[in-house]
């Protein structure tokens, strides 16, 4: 591929010319569809420019929801995606449906489905992983070992084979824990890393040409506050159709 992909979005320096894509609003909730390249939360200032600088433009009042622990940082977040995943997103509007999304997601009652490219040809077509994670004294999170006992963190992620290319498969992820970087490690761990992830690599994998990992929150079913389920599925965005098409 001579050209490098861009995230769909952003131009080729990551200037901040996103407009946040709503799929559902009510008073409660908003589910969003986030693109790669795009911070989900502030680190140390509110004026860093991140989803939450469109959460707050659309909905002023989202400042005031959120873990008090988060200083301000996260509000309206319950969960995120890293800066180069894309998909969809609950963003919570009151602190009751912040509070249950929280409780939803710790006790796992939220379907969460991702498509990821992955380097190799995995050996089973579906399997779990459910190796533990922990951070370490760097405060990387990584695998867990014996010496981090108190620090382990219960992880579980499942994959089904979706398409099988030459150098590449394409994967349905399903996980009941949103550990960070969990589906990154996971793959890796098996010896199949995603493709575009710079950080959770292996030696003498293929070098693609895409400015982005090829991971992707397709999917996610829950039931709200007053006992809705909703279903919401959305497709690939296109620099990643269009790296799978130069795959074909």
């Amino acid at each position: 591929m001579s050209k490098k992909t861009m995230p769909e979005g952003l131009d080729n320096y990551h200037n901040f010319k996103i407009k946040l894509n709503i799929l559902f609003e009510n008073e409660d909730f908003l589910v969003i569809n986030k693109p790669a390249g795009l911070v989900v939360h502030p680190i140390k200032s509110l004026e860093e420019k991140t989803l939450v600088t469109l959460l707050l433009k659309h909905c002023p009042n989202i400042k005031n929801v959120g873990d008090p622990s988060a200083n301000n940082l996260r509000p309206g977040i319950v969960h995120r995606l890293d800066k180069d995943v894309s998909g969809l997103l609950i963003i919570p509007k009151t602190q009751s449906a912040f509070n249950y999304f929280k409780n939803e997601f710790q006790n796992h009652q939220i379907i969460k489905e991702y498509f990821a490219l992955v380097h190799g040809q995995p050996k089973k077509e579906k399997d779990i992983i459910s190796l533990a994670l922990a951070r370490d004294a760097r405060g990387k999170i990584t695998l867990a070992k014996s010496a981090d006992l108190g620090n382990i963190k219960e992880s579980w992620t499942e994959y089904e084979v979706i398409k099988k290319f030459k150098d590449f498969t394409l994967l349905k992820i399903k996980i009941k824990t949103g550990r960070t970087h969990q589906i990154r490690i996971h793959l890796k761990s098996i010896g199949h890393p995603i493709a575009g992830d710079q950080l959770h690599k292996i030696k003498r994998q293929k070098k693609v040409e895409l400015n982005r990992i090829f991971l992707h929150a397709f999917h996610l079913n829950f039931t709200d506050l007053k006992g809705q389920t909703h279903d919401f599925k959305i497709d690939l965005p296109i620099e990643l159709k269009n790296f799978l098409n130069v795959l074909e």
